[in-house]
């Protein structure tokens, strides 16, 4: 089978006013089923810090899509405001700014992109190698 076919999706669309559970509900069957190798914690983590930052920071829609691939899980959220996430000094009195600095610790990777309606924030997450795997040796 090729890493084409074996990719599975999942995308849930909602309006600025919606709760984030559905997107963690759906965040955590996805991982279950299609990635039982990921840190399914740090993936919900990763989607309510998401939500929350589209639900405070925007005044539009947003878009959730999870993607898992042979190699990695993706979750991408994809919002209408234009404004790039800003690391903030975290504020111990419950300002926030925790939430950002959560993200990018514990996705493997963290992209932020620019669109013409707003941005998208891609988390990927790769496959960890099988426990005993060589590293493959580079040609000389």
């Amino acid at each position: 089978m090729n890493a084409e076919a074996a990719e599975a999706h999942v995308v849930i669309e909602a309006s600025p006013h919606e709760d984030s559970v559905a997107a963690r509900q759906a965040a955590a069957a996805f991982v279950l089923r299609n990635c039982p190798w990921a840190d399914a914690d740090a993936v919900l983590l990763v989607v309510s810090e998401l939500a929350a930052n589209v639900a405070r920071h925007t005044a539009g829609w947003w878009r959730l899509h999870l993607s898992a691939g042979a190699d990695a899980l993706t979750v991408e959220m994809e919002d209408s405001s234009p404004l790039l996430p800003v690391p903030r000094e975290p504020d111990l009195a419950g300002g926030g700014g925790f939430g950002w600095h959560m993200v990018l610790r514990l996705a493997g990777q963290v992209e932020v992109r620019p669109l013409p309606y707003g941005k998208r924030v891609q988390a990927t997450w790769m496959r960890p190698a099988p426990a005993g795997a060589a590293e493959p040796v580079p040609a000389a």
